[in-house]
């Protein structure tokens, strides 16, 4: 059975805005990233890459590399372990070992340009680079595709000649189609006949990459005992250990985890790209091994968010309710399955209730990188095309956009477009609060000479997922708590983990000291990502301190001579049933736990489903320039459901964040790929990422419906804010210049292309 709370609005520490425990390391320098970390007798490693998006490799020749001085191991794809085809959860996206080897030293053919064909271990970084270069590969140069029409053409390359595809649960071979879904209920066609206002549109969108400013990096080593110890930056010290274990081909027990402070993920942090080939290399060495990925790598060979094709088709009746919709979506994986097919298909509908749909996905391997989770994985792309044909809809009909979605709000008991009935959420809500708000309100103003201004709207969705998560607590001496939980953090996580403690035990958020464990001080625990963090871990840290409490009422019973049901615990203080004079606060306590049977420590633990739903609808303001087609954001409101804001300044921080990195999207941000597979812009220089100058302040609204599954009515916040401002950018570029615009960038160029 699911347990339901009731939402409350009397917390002590909940919504309120201590400072972040981690907050003077790392401002003052002192937190440990995993560059930072040094071993005795440390190493460096490089790896040698392809030139090629797509090739055979027909000889490799490492002696001159091996004979170079000071190079102590140098592998190839012939050192990895042949991993085993098995598909495995992470949280947010699978992986197949098999796969993943390959993904990380190519075997027989490469696949992406920037693939791994060796590997090579130094006495330093400009050794090994050096010996690098001494390594002599021959390639048999293969055709590259890098679109999905392409990868789906009869005589296009085949990426992996023996991936089976999977269509509608037919097996199909010598294919780039690695599956095709599908969902769909009620009467779609006999609706979309009837209805008396329809649009079909195609959309499509260029591959994006997180843009974090840390690159991957892993510290190994293999050691006598034949355990392997990492040390990485990674959203998830457990599914690391996961993947390592299972490219490496060994049990998880061998493998330890610690995980360093991270500079950024997004998603892009979960899977592993240099742990394995440092732990071989290390074996190989008998010498601890560093890899630090260099900045053009990072682009070319990690998981960016997948490139799409899209063609949305909406019917409507003439009161102005949907009736109907259908999609077709195809997403590039990259070299290697696996493109979030099905979280597109889960977000595209969810902030509407339409009784007829239908929704294709088609996952298709093209010669880039393989994808990684990338903030609301999926969603971004299906909002953009969603989102674009609901205001044409409007348009052509002579409807009002946000009265529209007013009126086709989802609600509690909507059926999702996968299926799924919604429980309780605030889709409404958030219509209403964006209805009311000082932007909506507000006149847009009038555009300087030779500009134009439009305003434009668009909903965004990501659901929670739940999954495992643990927590241990220890009291001190002084009346402290030390936490010890198994999230990474990447927003501020551990504050939130403290403030769930503190609440239950009355004491401040700074008396509870967070710690991230690793995979061998703490309880298995999922990814940090889906939107679960603050839902589950949070969620494990209530329970753990609820178990404190009962631990604590046990000793008070001892202390006091009574059973330990008379005890009872309120706001911080333990006091007697039956004697009202018998007070002890936690502190007090805390101090005397020497002689009441020793240490309190206690455990919470959670597996729980998805839930938590959220749901966002951003406003923006644009002035385009007419004839430079230059635009800009002259102000930007993000209005979103977030269950109860347990820390609303990170709440804040992380709706402005995702609306950042959309807006990017939106307006700039592209792998630019040429003829010959190689992507044109891989540095910060070239990859166009907006700054603060780019930026207006952008405005939240905090809109609190509390989640009856978690204690303190948590939803996930931090991937829906990066779904709407695409389609919001979209429609505002069209309210500016009577112009509509299909496809990602919409830069300058696509501007002026539109207005001539």
């Amino acid at each position: 059975m699911v347990a339901t709370f009731e939402p409350k609005t009397d917390y002590k520490v909940v919504g309120t805005r201590p400072i972040r425990h981690d907050g003077y390391d790392k401002v003052t320098g002192r937190a440990i990233y995993g560059a930072d970390v040094k071993l005795p007798g440390l190493i460096w490693a490089v790896c040698v890459r392809s030139p090629h998006a797509h090739a055979n490799i027909k000889s490799i020749d490492t002696s001159a590399a091996e004979a170079h001085e000071g190079v102590f191991a140098v592998i190839t794809g012939a050192d990895m372990p042949k991993a085993e085809s098995k598909l495995v959860d992470l949280g947010e996206g699978n992986i197949n070992f098999k796969w993943a080897s390959n993904k990380l030293m190519a075997d027989k053919k490469v696949l992406y340009r920037g693939h791994p064909v060796a590997a090579i271990a130094a006495i330093d970084r400009y050794t090994a680079e050096e010996a690098a270069r001494k390594v002599v590969v021959e390639y048999e140069v293969l055709p590259s595709v890098t679109n999905v029409v392409d990868a789906l053409k009869d005589d296009a390359p085949i990426i992996l000649p023996d991936m089976v595809g999977d269509d509608l649960g037919e097996d199909v071979t010598n294919t780039n189609m690695a599956a095709h879904v599908r969902h769909e209920f009620g009467d779609v066609a006999g609706a979309m006949a009837s209805a008396a206002h329809t649009v079909e549109r195609e959309y499509n969108m260029q591959m994006v990459h997180q843009g974090y400013i840390e690159p991957q990096n892993a510290t190994a080593t293999w050691d006598e005992e034949d355990r392997i110890k990492i040390w990485t930056s990674t959203q998830g010290a457990f599914p690391a250990r996961t993947q390592i274990a299972g490219i490496l081909q060994v049990d998880v027990s061998r493998v330890k985890v610690t995980p360093t402070e991270i500079g950024g993920g997004f998603g892009g942090k979960i899977p592993v790209y240099f742990e394995p080939l440092a732990a071989i290399l290390s074996k190989k060495s008998q010498r601890p091994v560093k890899m630090v990925m260099e900045r053009t790598a990072v682009f070319e060979t990690t998981g960016p968010t997948p490139g799409a094709r899209m063609i949305v088709k909406l019917g409507a009746d003439a009161n102005g309710k949907l009736t109907a919709a259908t999609a077709d979506i195809w997403f590039e994986a990259g070299a290697n399955p696996g493109a979030f097919i099905g979280p597109a298909a889960m977000c595209i509908y969810a902030p509407y209730e339409i009784p007829n749909t239908r929704i294709d996905g088609w996952d298709v391997l093209v010669n880039k990188p393989k994808v990684a989770p990338y903030r609301a994985p999926g969603s971004p792309q299906v909002a953009f095309a969603m989102e674009s044909a609901v205001n044409e809809l409007c348009e052509n009909a002579g409807w009002d956009p946000l009265n529209f979605r007013i009126d086709n709000a989802s609600k509690e008991g909507t059926r999702r477009g996968d299926g799924v009935l919604f429980s309780k959420i605030g889709m409404q809500e958030v219509l209403e609060a964006t209805k009311e708000s000082a932007h909506w309100n507000a006149p847009i103003g009038d555009a300087p000479e030779g500009k134009v201004r439009g305003r434009g709207i668009a909903s965004g969705y990501w659901f929670n997922i739940g999954l495992k998560s643990s927590a241990n607590l220890a009291v001190n001496s002084d009346g402290t708590v030390q936490l010890t939980e198994g999230s990474t953090d990447i927003g501020g996580s551990r504050t939130s983990m403290a403030m769930h403690v503190a609440e239950v035990l009355g004491i401040g958020a700074h008396d509870v000291r967070p710690t991230v464990g690793d995979t061998e001080s703490i309880g298995y625990t999922d990814v940090t990502g889906g939107s679960r963090t603050t839902y589950a871990t949070g969620y494990a840290c209530w329970i753990a301190a609820n178990n404190l409490v009962d631990v604590l009422k046990e000793r008070v019973a001892v202390l006091w001579d009574i059973n330990k049901d008379d005890v009872e615990f309120n706001d911080g203080s333990f006091s007697s049933k039956a004697e009202a004079q018998k007070t002890i606060g936690f502190k007090e306590l805390a101090g005397k736990l020497d002689d009441l049977g020793g240490p309190a420590n206690s455990t919470g633990s959670v597996d729980l489903e998805s839930a938590g739903d959220g749901f966002g609808m951003h406003i923006a303001d644009i002035e385009i320039d007419l004839a430079t087609g230059k635009s800009d954001i002259i102000r930007y409101t993000a209005v979103q459901d977030v269950g109860t804001a347990i820390h609303p300044a990170y709440v804040e921080g992380q709706l402005q964040g995702g609306s950042a990195q959309g807006i990017g999207w939106a307006l700039n941000e592209e792998y630019y790929m040429q003829d010959d597979g190689k992507m044109a812009n891989s540095s910060f220089l070239d990859y166009r990422m907006p700054t603060t100058l780019d930026l207006p302040l952008i405005e939240t609204v905090l809109v609190e419906v509390p989640n009856p599954l978690h204690p303190y009515g948590v939803r996930g916040v931090g991937e829906t804010p990066i779904c709407p401002p695409i389609p919001a950018i979209a429609n505002a570029i069209n309210d500016a210049i009577g112009k509509r615009l299909y496809n990602t960038p919409m830069n300058a160029g696509s501007i002026l292309k539109a207005l001539k």
